[in-house]
């Protein structure tokens, strides 16, 4: 019974910890992935179930190592898919999130990169928008009284400290666009990212774009990548 729980607590494990870096490196399709997900859930309580039925039935072949083991991978094999649910009902279904939701950022050097990518570059639209103004009120354009070059290095440098992969900085005479590629580092999830700098007299309107390659919610970490920069973009200006 000790074998078989430890074994059925493994799997368990394994169903959730293996599907992200294998749909990475293109071993298994996304959906299959999920679908590892949902099988861990399921046989991480029937690892439980077991190990109850060890404690009542046959407490004589416990062992606090065997057991603790088991208890761990089971609950983590529950807890992570869960988690995951959890986010998504807590925020819209949404993958494309931008500070202007009239006139969003637009992707130049990033959209032959994403000739293969489910989600097309443009923007999502009106229906996206409706549901980012509930969820995110906060995103909002930026005003900076720093010039134009400034606000290009900071941005440049805050792309570069978050490890986003640095695609196209480029200038004009009013207008300045930073393009960046963010990869998360289970899944290998790929989510582009463009900061448009607009130079207007005394003052400068900033605003950023997050937008995934893949999936039809983001689990809201477009938003949290928008704030991140936001938060380094103003760490290096203080500086």
């Amino acid at each position: 019974m000790k074998i078989l729980v430890s074994l059925v607590s493994l799997i368990a494990f394994l169903l959730v910890l293996l599907p992200g870096p294998l749909y990475k490196y293109g071993v298994v399709e996304l959906s299959t992935a999920f679908a590892g997900f949902r099988f861990g859930v399921y046989v991480g309580g029937a690892a439980l179930v077991l190990l109850v039925i060890q404690v009542i039935f046959m407490r004589k072949t416990l062992s606090m190592g065997s057991t603790l083991m088991a208890l761990v991978f089971a609950a983590i094999a529950i807890a992570m898919p869960l988690s995951m649910m959890s986010k998504a009902k807590s925020v819209p279904a949404i993958h494309d999130i931008s500070t202007d939701l009239i006139n969003p950022p637009k992707f130049v050097a990033i959209v032959p990169l994403r000739a293969d990518a489910k989600n097309p570059a443009e923007y999502a639209g009106e229906e996206t928008a409706t549901q980012q103004r509930k969820a995110y009120p906060e995103l909002k354009t930026l005003n900076y009284a720093q010039s134009k070059t400034d606000l290009l290095a900071a941005t440049e440098q805050a792309v570069k400290n978050l490890g986003f992969e640095l695609v196209n900085v480029n200038v004009n005479a009013a207008t300045g666009i930073v393009e960046a590629t963010d990869t998360t580092t289970w899944f290998g999830f790929k989510d582009d990212v463009v900061v448009r700098i607009n130079d207007e007299g005394s003052q400068r309107f900033v605003d950023i774009r997050s937008k995934s390659r893949v999936g039809r919610s983001d689990l809201g970490k477009n938003a949290e990548r928008i704030h991140s920069l936001i938060d380094e973009i103003n760490t290096l200006l203080d500086k």
